[in-house]
């Protein structure tokens, strides 16, 4: 996980042969954070898949040129949206399992799926125009230029492991395939699939996510899954 503070998308670096550097570098932020106020209001007020490039350019009032230099893609832009929130999130994540750390890691995988699938609820459609060009991948062959510098899928899988480690050690699971079931417990909060399910079919996020947890602690199987699974119905 990234924790140095760089940002998730860099802008693109200006000549340095000029002493006019610094000033150029504060026009490029400005016009960053210009950009990003302007895609955020458009994909509120329209949606995230219904503007594109251009449309951005136009409403902030910036060239196409301005633009992609900032943001060379569309999924770049995506990204750089969701960048805060994502550290966020894992610094959250971190401070969550520091203060559970003596409970059972089941316990902890289900109230990371809980939080992981109340933090899809903003982000879902963000996440899912970055899938679609091919990005968070969990490939580690893949090209930097496909590579998100977030590593967003490969912290996911990292933490899960972890967890899924964890609670066979601890005989709270017994014979796990872990690399299985790591994908199949992210499979049911796919970006695509989670807006299917809260937009077509009209789940509330409760549902999905005492449906995910369930799912996940009565797969791993043990008594102590089974203990967690009924007092999470209760």
């Amino acid at each position: 996980m990234d924790s140095d503070g760089s940002e998730i998308i860099p802008l693109q670096m200006v000549e340095p042969d000029s002493g006019s550097r610094r000033a150029k570098r504060a026009d490029a932020v400005a016009n960053r954070e210009l950009i990003l106020a302007t895609a955020q209001r458009l994909f509120a007020e329209h949606g995230v898949s219904n503007i594109c490039m251009a449309a951005i350019a136009d409403a902030a009032g910036v060239g196409k040129g301005t633009l992609y230099r900032g943001f060379s893609y569309y999924w770049e832009l995506c990204l750089a949206l969701m960048d805060e929130d994502m550290r966020t999130f894992q610094n959250d994540t971190l401070q969550l399992f520091r203060e559970t750390h003596g409970q059972p890691a089941l316990a902890r995988l289900d109230a990371f799926l809980d939080r992981l699938v109340r933090f899809m609820k903003f982000h879902a459609p963000l996440l899912r125009e970055a899938q679609r060009q091919g990005v968070l991948r969990n490939d580690e062959a893949a090209g930097a230029e496909q590579q998100s510098p977030h590593l967003w899928l490969s912290w996911l899988h990292q933490t899960i492991a972890t967890l899924l480690q964890q609670a066979q050690q601890n005989g709270e699971a017994e014979d796990l395939d872990i690399p299985y079931l790591i994908d199949a417990i992210l499979a049911p909060i796919n970006a695509e699939l989670f807006i299917y399910q809260r937009e077509t079919l009209g789940f509330d996020l409760d549902r999905i996510s005492r449906g995910l947890r369930r799912l996940v602690l009565s797969g791993c199987g043990g008594p102590a899954a089974t203990s967690l699974t009924r007092a999470g119905q209760s």
